[in-house]
């Protein structure tokens, strides 16, 4: 083996070994690779000029998110049959490229078909072979990263025994009971469990249509080292490298947004929140809240629950099979019973109750706020509050109640000029308020 080979053949074993990733999209050899036509590439090319006037060869295979090297055949090409033109020369043996006039006539045409134009799409085929290859499913979170996902939140031993195994399973779950004890916290940080990053695309194609599915809004970046010693370090860039997904949705949910959202002017689609979510974590919020009815969305997912698939249709009619890898919560303040039947009840295998907070937790937690909030913990002044606002009223402690009245006594606080403390009669002064708006359902 020469020297170069063993070179390499030890960064790719070093990269491999630095790496936790199950999937890593590699970077395209040539246009073959990619799978797409070059017309589909020629139109990106065309519609991105179009829209900004004129680039190098090496900023437009930038936008398009393809490696400059599998592009020159196609802009020569371009170039011989007068749809791009030579403006200039730019560095690193590059050209300044620009429409001709058939060129802008042509990029009117395919703006017309469809407005989408950036990154270059990943066929469908490929999307659902890194779903299947960084599916939570293939994740075992024991109970040293359920602790290390839940860090600075109070969970006691049994909610912890009952999280541990529907985390495993990734089959879905009910998180259920009394408002404020912090289901919404606990369905949020359950996505850290499973640990790693994923790789998603930017935009999938099929039969010609085109489904954005990154979004902003759900999904966080994490940049790669762009100046990595490692070749094998390369990566497709028509692909984003983000954190697990944890999608919530509450009493906005409408059945539109569980299908391919098709945007009639530009002929794009934008994909699901089950497409969304895939990976991570889908929460439903407040369930039983929404302005549909809870059994329109519960036989919607009766078939995806049960085979991990779900069928979308796209713009031209046409039904495709994606993957449905997500772990399902629904957070509820009522009874699963009393939300659905027992069909679908089975598909949703755990159900976790969510109860009030016992004395020393309680307690526990004005320790962990009183530190968040930079003041010092008195013990004594929460046994009075207890006392004198809890025990003779028979109050259940919620979850949310320290860092709600912590935060009532800051702004009390600072209203007067005064230090923030943990006094009896502060306590006295903001509970009148906050129980009084609240009371029965705190």
């Amino acid at each position: 083996m020469s020297s170069a080979a063993t070179i390499d053949l030890k960064n790719s074993l070093l990269a491999s070994l630095m790496s936790d990733e199950n999937y890593r999209p590699e970077e395209p050899k040539s246009l073959e690779e990619t799978r797409l036509s070059p017309q589909l590439i020629e139109s990106l090319i065309c519609k991105l000029l179009l829209n900004i006037g004129s680039a190098s060869g090496r900023q437009i295979a930038e936008k398009i998110c393809l490696p400059f090297g599998i592009l020159d055949a196609l802009f020569a090409s371009l170039r011989t049959r007068q749809i791009l033109q030579h403006t200039g020369s730019a560095a690193l043996n590059d050209y300044t490229y620009a429409l001709t006039d058939q060129g802008r006539t042509r990029a009117q045409s395919y703006m017309a078909s469809c407005t989408y134009f950036g990154a270059a799409p990943v066929i469908l085929e490929d999307y659902i072979t890194s779903v299947e290859a960084q599916s939570i499913r293939n994740e075992s979170p024991r109970r040293e990263q359920l602790e290390e996902a839940f860090a600075g939140l109070s969970v006691d031993d049994d909610l912890f025994d009952n999280l541990g195994p529907a985390v495993n399973s990734g089959a879905g779950l009910f998180l259920y009971g009394a408002p404020g004890n912090g289901k919404t916290t606990l369905a949020k940080r359950i996505t850290a469990c499973y640990g790693q990053h994923i790789w998603i695309p930017r935009t999938i194609i099929e039969d010609g249509q085109y489904v954005k599915l990154f979004d902003t809004v759900y999904h966080e970046v994490i940049e790669e080292n762009q100046n990595s010693i490692l070749k094998s370090d390369s990566y497709d860039h028509r692909w984003v490298k983000i954190r697990r997904p944890t999608v919530i949705v509450g009493g906005e949910l409408t059945m539109d947004s569980l299908e391919i959202r098709h945007d009639v002017i530009n002929n794009i689609g934008e994909a699901s929140l089950q497409m969304k979510s895939n990976c991570g974590c889908l929460l439903i919020d407040d369930f039983g809240r929404q302005r549909m009815e809870p059994t329109q969305l519960l036989n919607r997912w009766i078939v995806p629950l049960e085979n991990r698939v779900d069928y979308q249709a796209l713009a031209n009619g046409k039904k495709i099979q994606v993957p449905f890898e997500q772990l399902i919560i629904f957070s509820t303040n009522l009874e699963p019973k009393d939300l659905t039947d027992d069909a679908f009840l089975r598909r949703i295998p755990y159900k976790i109750e969510v109860r009030d907070a016992q004395l020393d937790e309680f307690r526990t937690l004005f320790r962990i706020f009183a530190k968040q909030f930079n003041c010092e913990y008195n013990g004594a002044a929460v046994d009075h509050l207890v006392e004198k606002h809890y025990l003779p009223v028979n109050r259940p402690m919620r979850r949310c109640q320290p860092r709600d009245l912590l935060s009532q006594i800051r702004n009390y606080c600072i209203y007067k000029g005064l230090p923030l403390e943990m006094r009896p009669e502060y306590f006295d002064r903001v509970v009148q308020s906050y129980f009084t708006v609240v009371a029965g359902t705190d």
